[in-house]
């Protein structure tokens, strides 16, 4: 098997791609923009998406690309895609399941789907719903005792980042997974509200939901994050999964052959961060 580059190799989900492919004995290299900081246990390339011109020495002798796209924009993608196109001969793409959002202005996963399908390349799309580390967003209201925040009973079906992990591994390092797509989900849905309650009982502390008026929690996303559209839209999503719940699927199940891991486990794996 070729040499995988995998980008985005220091975030929640690549870190997790590099250190199993490195525990499976697989050549790996990761493309990072400070080799110095990143601390990965491979072999590392200085490179930058936002700067197509650096990837083709990362690029050389590598079979197969693990593709995290970084921020909410197409710039340089086609760029990206021709560069990869260039060196590689397939790529795992981490989309987003885009048909259960409402609204979001999600169409830089379509264009750099749609890119990468007109590239030549082999190509699997991987399209994970909510991600459990998203919660982590509410760790300082957890040491506080009370998360406020709006939609209580949003269900979701959130996933643990190294579920999404292991199936990238599995799809990068096995056959059959040419052009396909596979929703990923967590095994079970939660509301936002027991969530927190789980997220309570794991780190030993008392925590109790309090309902945010949406308009209150606009203005604090706003501040955050300051794109009133995808702002807009991301609440229009969770006011969403109030009365249709985020599906499940068993798509890590079918394709790992065991279950996707629970949002209890995930916060177990993640207690500290959260104490």
């Amino acid at each position: 098997m070729g040499k995988i580059l995998v980008t985005g190799a220091t975030g929640n989900v690549g870190r997790h791609v590099v250190s199993q492919l490195a525990e499976a004995g697989l050549e790996v290299r990761a493309l990072v923009r400070d080799p110095g900081r990143a601390r990965l246990p491979v072999e590392m390339a200085r490179g930058d998406l936002n700067v197509p011109e650096t990837l083709h020495p990362a690029l050389e002798d590598v079979e197969s690309v693990f593709l995290l796209w970084p921020g909410f924009t197409t710039d340089n993608a086609a760029e990206v895609v021709a560069a990869i196109a260039k060196h590689a001969r397939r790529v795992v793409y981490l989309s987003a399941n885009v048909a259960q959002l409402a609204d979001e202005p999600a169409t830089h996963y379509q264009e750099i789907e749609r890119l990468i399908r007109h590239s030549g390349l082999g190509w699997t799309f991987l399209r994970p719903g909510g991600f459990a580390a998203n919660t982590l967003g509410w760790a300082g209201q957890i040491r506080q005792g009370v998360v406020r925040w709006p939609y209580g009973q949003a269900a979701r079906s959130l996933i643990h980042e190294k579920d999404i992990a292991a199936v990238a591994v599995h799809v990068l390092t096995s056959a059959g997974h040419n052009g396909a797509t596979y929703v990923l989900t967590g095994p079970e849905r939660l509301t936002q509200a027991e969530q927190v309650r789980v997220i309570g009982e794991v780190v030993g502390r008392e925590v109790r939901w309090e309902e945010q008026p949406p308009e209150e929690a606009r203005d604090q996303l706003m501040a955050a994050w300051g794109d009133a559209d995808f702002v807009d839209a991301a609440l229009k999503t969770w006011e969403s999964f109030v009365t249709t719940p985020e599906p499940v699927t068993d798509t890590v199940e079918r394709l790992l052959g065991r279950p996707a891991l629970t949002f209890r486990q995930w916060a177990e794996d993640h207690a500290a961060d959260l104490s």
